[in-house]
This record gives C-alpha cells, structure tokens and sequence, in this order.
C-alpha cells in the first residue's frame, strides 16, 4: 500500500510539467511576433498610372484621382499615392484640382491626405479669375466635399488679391474658404473698379 504514492507521484509531476510547457508555448506564441508577414507593414500590391473615379446616385461625376503610381498595404488597407492629382466636381460650378508630390487614403477612402508642394486650383469663371492655394498639407473628405490644413497657406486670386495665412478649411460645396489665424491680406484694386473691396479676414466666400 506505501509503493501507490510513489508510483502516482512521478506520473502527476510528469503531467504537471506538461501543462506548464503547454501554457508557456502558449504565452510565448501569442507574444512573439508572426513570421507569415501578416503584421508586417509590406505592400501586396502596387499598380502604375492609377485611375479611379466616384459618382452621385444620379451618374453624375463627382471626383477623378489619379497617380502616377499607387501602392496598397494589407495590414491597414491603406494606400499610398506618387504624384496623386484629386480633381472634384460640382454641377453648375467650376471644378477644383488639387495635386501634390506624395499621397495617403485612409481604409475606406473618406480621408486623402496630400503633402509636399500642394497646390489647389480652381480655374476662372464668369467675372472671377483664378484661384490657387499652395500648401504643404491638406487632407481631403471626398463625400464632404471639404479640405482641411494646419499648415501656412498663400492663396492667389486673379487679378491681384495674395493672402498668407495659418490654417484653412475649404468648403468646395458652400464655395469659402476659412482662414483660421494669421491671416495677412494684400489686395490692389483693379483699374476701372470705383468700389472699394470688403475682405473678411476670417471667412473669404469664393463664388
């Protein structure tokens, strides 16, 4: 009867030993880091001269972007953009283009960030002439129809309006543009004009 518990006893330590070196791979497994690639920040795909282009319920066009390269990450579904141009469209008003060196859109595309040497155009119509931001930041929201910086900005209208500024909000859909500090105005009146130009150093409607 007294040889049993010797007998048991290494089979229990045997087994106990096992579930230790089982709960310890565990632990190990799920802290390491995989080596399938799948938590790697690698490119699965990348495609040249890339086009893409979105409508309204209607068929009617509302945004082209293009790229003179475009390379897609799995572990975020992120995309970054060589030399994307972002052209929107609005029906009955003029089409602003925005392009830039380097390009990033978020998973589900609402968000386009644009950076180094940005430059927004939006080309003359009726009696305005045209309108250019340069920038070195701008993020866009697509289906808002808004874009949105930080960073110092020089907007130039024809024929000889140049303001500087610190951050802006560009409303393409209400036509302004918000300038948020810093803002310094220079504006000469054309020639022929009798009335004196009102400049609204805070929000600036584009028409």
């Amino acid at each position: 009867m007294l040889q049993r518990p010797a007998i048991f006893f290494p089979l229990i330590l045997a087994g106990l030993l096992a579930l230790i070196t089982y709960w310890v791979s565990q632990v190990v497994e799920q802290q390491s880091p995989r080596i399938d690639g799948s938590n790697r920040h690698d490119p699965d795909y990348t495609m040249n001269n890339f086009v893409t282009t979105q409508t309204d319920k209607t068929g009617q066009l509302r945004y082209i972007l293009v790229a003179t390269e475009m390379v897609h990450y799995p572990d975020d579904d992120s995309t970054v953009l060589q030399r994307p141009r972002f052209t929107q469209y609005t029906i009955n008003k003029p089409y602003t283009q925005i392009q830039a060196l380097r390009g990033y859109v978020s998973s589900k595309g609402e968000e386009i960030e644009l950076v180094d040497n940005v430059k927004v155009v939006r080309p003359a119509f009726a009696d305005k002439g045209e309108m250019q931001v340069l920038t070195e930041k701008l993020v866009i929201f697509p289906n808002e129809e808004i874009a949105k910086t930080n960073n110092p900005v020089v907007i130039t209208q024809a024929p000889k309006t140049v303001i500087h500024a610190t951050g802006m909000i560009y409303d393409k859909k209400n036509q302004t543009v918000q300038l948020l500090k810093k803002v310094k105005v220079h504006y000469e009146r054309p020639q022929g004009k009798t009335k004196p130009a009102v400049v609204n150093r805070v929000k600036k409607p584009i028409k």
